[in-house]
Order: C-alpha cells, then structure tokens, then sequence
C-alpha cells in the first residue's frame, strides 16, 4: 500500500475527494484502501509505489509542459479568457488564430505581461506560468479551433475552443412566465388496441395528440436508450447497452418502411397464430419482454431482408444520410449487437460473447464484420427505423398543440456489458460503477452497476463524446431531463467488489461540461430539466440558474423551512414540479404506506425498527399536506383530520392537483398512476430480481384511461390552476 502522502498528491490530481458528509451531517473520512481502489480503476499502478510517483510526475507534467489545454470552453459575451501556460521570463507576446467550425477565422495578438497570472510552477528548474489569454467576447457560438504562435510565427500550440451560450435555450412561452403541464408516462407501460404488448412509437403519437386535448404541452418519457434485444430481460432504462441510440422496442413493425411491400412479413402478421401471440403480449400484468422481442424480432428481420431492394430512392437516401452521420460510433453499436445476437442463438458454449473481444478493433471482432455484414447492417438499420419513428412522433406531437411535445430522459449512465462502455473502454473504467452514499432512501447505499467515465480521458477528447450524448439526447423544440444532474460536477465511485461506503466523489469540470450542454439546447431549441433531488453540492444549486438548467421539484420532498408543506408562491419560476417519480411510490401508495410494507417485505429496512420510523414521519407528512390543502381552503376543516379521514378520495386528489397547479413553477408533471389510483410502482430502488421493475403496465388501455371522466375533470382542474 502506498503512503498517504503519495495517495493524497494522485488523489487531488484526479479529482477525488477526501472525506465526504453523510444524510446525518456527519463527516466521514476516506480510508487509504478506498483511495488505492479508486486509483487503481483509474489505470494508477497501486501494488508499486515508485511507478505510482512516476505517474504523479508525468500527471503534473502533462498540465504544465503544453501551452494549451486540450479543450478551452468559454460563454459567449463574458470575460473570455483562455488558460496559456508559457514558460518564464515570459515572451513579449503571441499571436492567436480561431478556425471556426463553419469555416472561416479571426485572428489577433496579446501581449503577455500585462495579464493575469492564475499560477505557477516549477519542473527540474523550468519555471511555468499560467496566464489569462484573452479572446473576443462576441466569438460565434459552436465547436471551433485555437492556434496560438510566437510572434515570429514559430507554433506553439493548439485545442478546441467550444464558444457556448450564457444559459440554456428557454421556450419564448416559458420566458414569457406561461405555466404549462404534462402527463409523465413510462412508454413500455401504455396498453393500446394495437400494440403488441409493450407502448411503441405509434402509442406515443396517438397518446400525445389525446393528451393534447386535455391541454397537456408535453409527455415525459423514461430513458429511451439502446436495451438488449439478445438479453431482453435486462429491461432498466437506466443500465442501457447504449445512450446515443434508442430502444428498438418502441418501433411499431407495421409502420416501418416497406413492410406493406413485405409479403412474408405481412402475412406472418396476419397468421392467426402470430396473431394470438401479440393479443396474449398485449394481455400480460407486466411487460413480457422475451415475447416482444420474439414478435417484432421476426417481423423486422424479414423486412429489412428485402428494404434495400424495395426502398424508394428517398428512403435509401435517408437512411444512408444516417449512416454516414452517425459513422464509427453506430458501426460499432451495431457489431456488438450483431455479434451478441449470434451468442445468444449458438448451443451453449459455442457462441462468444461481445465481451470476449477486446473492443470493435479486436482481429475477431473484424472478422465477425467481414463474414455477417448483413447481421451487423441489420441493427444499425433497426437504429434509422427507431429514429425515423421516434422523429415523427415528435413532430406528431407538435403538430397536435403542444408547445414543448416530448420531453426525453438522459440516464446517469451505461451497463458495462452494454455496447458503448465495449466500444470504447478507454473512456469507462470496469474497475469501478456510479452509485450513491447511504441515504434515508437507500439505507445501505446504492451500487447502480454502471462505470463511470473517466474524468481525464473525457477532458483529452475536448469532451466530443458528452457533447454527442447531450445532442443525440435532445429532440427538437422538446425538453430534455438529465437524471441526476450532479453527474455534470460529481459522482459516487465505488470500487469494483466492494460496498457503497467505500466510495467517494470524483469530480468532473462543471463549468465545462454546463456550458456545452447550454449550447447543445440552443443548437436543439431544447429546454433543459436537472434531476437535482437528494444530496446536492451547493455549486450544483449555483450552477443550473446560471445556466439556465431548471430543477426538479418533487412535492413529497418540499418543505419550508419550519417543516411545513413548500406554498406553491415560494416554488422557483425555473422549475418542474410534480408529485411523484418512477422512483418513488404512486399517491395512493403514498398515501395508504404500501410502499412501507413492500419495502419491509424486501428487506430493504437493514434495521430493526425502522419501517415503524418511516410509518410515523409518513403521517406527520399526510398531516402536513392536509394542513397545507385547508390553510388554502381547497379541502374543508373536517377533512384535515387524517386519523378521521385516513383515504385518498376524490376530494382530496382535486385538492392536491389544485395545488400542484397553483405552483409558481413554469412547468407541473403528473403521472397517469396518480390521477386512476395506482398503487404498485414501476420500480423499487435497492432492488434486482427481488420486484419486477421496469415490468408492470398501466391497468387498462391508455385510449380508455384518458376517456375516463375523471381524468378529464382532473386535466381541466389542472389546467385552470395553470391559468390555461
């Protein structure tokens, strides 16, 4: 083990921290062991001390021997000053070129002794100073290229230099100070006449035009990311294979371009067996995702055996145009599921996984490419249809009134038996996965099973990687979530084998990462929503106003500071708020503290009275609901007595959605499982094969859920109580 000394100086060169604050303010210290682990995930050669001294040097080195960083990222319109390490005495000064990225350039010259000296350094008795090179303030938005020379033309270096917004794009509606609402729905949840057992794209326009005329603006979606089709059981949104492309189980097969020209693929759809299958699919409590992948699976393949010869020469166009523009990264997205699919088929131990081969560049990795192009052609053909769809059902929704339509989620990250973590190992370590401390949520800590990026090798690439992922994330003139918005400052790392107090925070450049994240949305026209629920650093609270990132506001966890119910007045303009999540229990679950018994029931209280705890704050929270509901008189002074009034009725939900609405918030979600009565969740955190997450499907068909007259007497309430 090395000495503390020699973790510590590695330890802040990478960004960890060293000590941490639990739910109960108590500080706690990170252990040396823990530090070595998350070293070691980061590449540090921690069983031999002298090369872990080197790799220190060669670390420090590194940020002082180059001229420029690897990436500068300034804001449009503010001081724009970019880090120049030269050595000293200091030259007279420099000349500066920018190449933009849509052609064209500006150059200029600095003098070097008048500016700012942000540090200094000395490496074998070279002296290095860091100095605020300053540019332009007015620099076109976009991803550009820096030179930098003497002033006798020798070169000395250059970087990305990304120009971004001051804040993210806000919807002239928003800004304006319009309130608007939408229907939050986990998609493979929708029941539909049609479908054939899981919510698909079609369900989603149809369901968006209908929710459209409730007065609904938006329809907030799950993680929409890249699943298994070989695997279909690994069914989380949010432990995807890919987050650049999307769940082809949301395709509807009979849309896809020439099925109708299909006849093998139109009369395996019209076969009465096929057809008893997908109305069986349709039936099921829970989503039976081997059987859907069976039925679309057997569809798609067959269309796609004769698209290249029965396309239009617009959708052949189209689909090359894909194809080109996602380029290496979709290739590569498509062998590994090419070759995973053929796993999955082969007898048992003859069949090698994508994770036996050492990434898309492995011998045999190219070899599967060059003996089934036609299999790997097939996913990234699968990957244009899913677009193409998901594309129209944004457009659909638009079309149908909605001022933002769908509003998307970005998950924390990646399985790392997925296809991007394969893809590109150099960018995710396997010696670690993102989780959280303990929390009064998750007692025991949480392990989410997915590596993280590593912060170094993000910052070499000039950040090119987050900035596909935000864009390829954004529909246009939609929105946008970013779950757990403190993944843009830091993360729980917690070393590969061991428990989640183990970890620490590794932090990432804040500033950096909001700021292309700013100017992806306007590049998008996408409002942007940060998931910043649970333990937030108070530069995240500092970060997202700045901005523009709006919060997240669930109204179980909003209290004022005395302990009462947060009045809809104090809520922030710039935010979202809605009652629930897919994290947390229904309102009749809520309410009625099912969701106190199923987690007793799964263990997930590690000690010996605390479901007894959580029943006794859960009433004080009921108590204090009511109390907030009768102080604004929409329920009557009897109806505040819990203990005489213990259900949720429908008294009590128009109250509670009157108040929702009355929010100052710009947006309000709600989820159709709290207006129907609802109670089991969609997902219970803490948990594995233990409850069927990401599984149980709305009760009835969605068609018949929004003609329910309750539900149109709760969307007109709460349209009233947005002032629309």
């Amino acid at each position: 083990m090395p000495d503390r000394e020699l973790l510590e100086r590695l330890r802040r060169l990478r960004g960890i921290e060293d000590h941490w604050f639990d739910f109960r303010g108590e500080r706690r210290e990170v252990s040396s062991e823990s530090l070595a682990s998350l070293l070691e995930a980061m590449g540090h050669s921690v069983s031999d001390p002298e090369a872990l001294a080197r790799e220190a040097d060669a670390l420090e080195a590194r940020e002082w021997t180059r001229v420029l960083p690897p990436v500068a990222v300034i804001r449009h319109g503010r001081d724009s000053r970019v880090p120049l390490t030269v050595m000293f005495p200091l030259m007279p000064g420099v000349r500066w070129r920018v190449a933009f990225e849509s052609g064209g350039e500006t150059s200029g010259q600095v003098e070097l002794h008048p500016l700012e000296r942000f540090a200094e350094h000395a490496i074998d008795a070279l002296h290095y100073v860091r100095l605020g090179m300053p540019l332009p303030g007015d620099l076109p938005l976009g991803y550009h290229r820096l030179f930098v020379e003497k002033l006798d033309g020798e070169r000395l270096g250059d970087c990305r230099l990304i120009v971004a917004p001051e804040r993210c794009y806000q919807p002239p509606s928003l800004s304006g100070g319009e309130r608007i609402w939408g229907m939050a729905v986990q998609l493979y949840t929708l029941r539909s006449e049609r479908n054939w057992g899981i919510g698909d794209f079609t369900d989603l326009a149809e369901f968006a035009a209908a929710a459209a005329g409730l007065g609904a603006d938006f329809v907030g979606l799950n993680p929409l990311h890249a699943l298994f089709p070989a695997d279909p059981e690994m069914a989380s949104p949010y432990s995807p294979s890919s987050r650049k492309f999307i769940n082809v189980l949301y395709i509807d097969p009979e849309k896809v371009p020439c099925f109708d020209k299909c006849a093998h693929a139109v009369n395996l759809v019209a076969d009465p067996a096929f057809k008893a299958k997908t109305a069986a699919l349709r039936e099921t409590a829970g989503v039976d995702y081997t059987g859907v992948t069976q039925s679309k699976m057997a569809v798609l393949e067959a269309v796609h055996a004769g698209f290249h010869s029965q396309a239009t020469k617009a959708e052949l166009d189209a689909y090359g145009e894909f194809v080109a523009r996602h380029g290496e990264a979709l290739q590569d997205f498509a062998l590994f599921h090419a070759m995973q699919a053929r796993a999955a088929a082969a007898p048992p131990g003859q069949g090698a996984w994508p994770a036996d081969y050492a990434g898309p560049a492995s011998p045999e990795a190219q070899a599967f490419t060059r003996e089934h192009p036609g299999e790997v052609e097939f996913h990234a053909w699968l990957q244009w249809v899913a677009a193409e769809q998901l594309a129209a059902t944004e457009k659909a929704a638009r079309d149908a009134g909605m001022s933002l339509g769908i509003y998307r989620d970005l998950a924390v990250g990646v399985s790392g038996g997925g296809a991007e973590a394969w893809s590109d190992p150099d960018l995710y370590t396997a010696g670690a996965s993102v989780g959280a401390p303990p929390d009064p949520l998750a007692l025991q800590g949480q392990d989410w099973g997915i590596p993280p990026m590593l912060p170094d090798v993000l910052r070499e690439r000039a950040y090119q990687p987050i900035a596909e992922l935000f864009s390829s994330n954004m529909g246009r003139g939609g929105a946008l979530r970013i779950d757990h918005v403190m993944v843009l400052f830091r993360l729980w790392w917690v070393p590969a084998g061991q428990p989640s107090s183990a970890g620490s925070y590794v932090y990432y450049r804040l500033d950096d990462l909001f700021a292309i994240l700013a100017l992806e949305s306007h590049r998008r026209q996408c409002l942007v929503i940060g998931e910043d629920l649970g333990t937030v650093p108070e530069e995240i609270r500092k970060a997202m106003p700045d901005y523009g990132v709006w919060s997240y506001r669930v109204f179980y966890f909003e209290h004022a500071p005395d302990g009462r119910c947060r009045a809809p007045e104090d809520y922030p303009p710039e935010a979202l708020v809605t009652i629930s999540t897919h994290d947390l229990p229904p309102l009749t679950s809520y309410w009625t503290q099912s969701d106190i018994d199923l987690r007793e029931q799964l263990e997930l209280y590690p000690e010996e009275g605390m479901a007894d705890g959580a029943r006794a704050e859960r009433q004080r929270d009921l108590q204090r609901i009511l109390d907030a509901l009768a102080e604004r008189e929409l329920i009557s002074a009897e109806r505040r007595d819990l203990a005489a009034h213990p259900d949720l009725d429908p008294e009590l939900l128009s109250a509670l959605i009157r108040y929702l609405g009355q929010a100052r918030a710009g947006v309000a979600a709600v989820q159709l499982e709290d207006w129907i009565g609802l109670d089991t969740p969609v997902n219970v955190p803490g948990t594995g094969d233990e409850y069927a997450n990401w599984r149980r499907k709305l009760p009835q068909t969605w068609e018949r859920l929004l003609e329910r007259e309750d539900v149109w007497e709760l969307a007109r309430i709460l349209g009233n109580a947005r002032g629309s």
